[in-house]
């Protein structure tokens, strides 16, 4: 078993490190504190892993579980304001592309008010970099729903984005 989840640690270590990424906001440290967690109740519970679904799916949903727990002993702890979180997402970003500072911020504007699921499939599919089925599996949807939810998420944004353009 331990064995498993060594090989586990290194072959999905950036699947998780980037799906946890993406739900916090662009949030390095806390996503790295967090993969961390995943991997140790992973590790913990290798057990019980049917193999019915992907190791990495597998392995999201842990660290989707362990992302809800971190969030309900902040809640209890203080709140922290949506913009913060949204200037610490949006620094780290830049860093990483090379799309211009003010598109970049109206692009992660326009998706933060999008509101869940579809915040949600853009998040998992643009920083956690996981397929529509994987998507589909760690928000307990389908793959198709997946699609359908971020075609249409991107439609919208297009359409925001045309008539930002306009109004200039």
């Amino acid at each position: 078993m331990v064995k498993d989840i060594k090989r586990a640690y290194e072959e999905y270590y950036q699947t998780v490190f980037g799906f946890l990424l993406g739900i916090t906001a662009g949030n390095y440290d806390l996503s790295e504190e967090l993969t961390q967690e995943t991997f140790y109740r992973a590790a913990k519970n290798i057990g019980k892993f049917r193999g019915d679904c992907k190791m990495s799916t597998w392995l999201c949903q842990i660290a989707k579980y362990v992302y809800f727990q971190y969030l309900d002993k902040q809640k209890r702890h203080r709140e922290v304001p949506i913009e913060a979180a949204m200037d610490a997402a949006i620094e780290e970003e830049i860093e990483k592309n090379y799309i211009d500072n003010e598109a970049k911020l109206n692009i992660y504007k326009k998706i933060q008010q999008l509101g869940s699921p579809m915040k949600d499939v853009f998040m998992l599919r643009l920083s956690g970099e996981l397929s529509f089925k994987e998507i589909g599996d760690v928000l307990g949807k389908t793959e198709n729903w997946a699609r359908v939810t971020y075609y249409r998420g991107k439609q919208m944004l297009g359409k925001e984005m045309e008539q930002d353009e306009r109004e200039k």
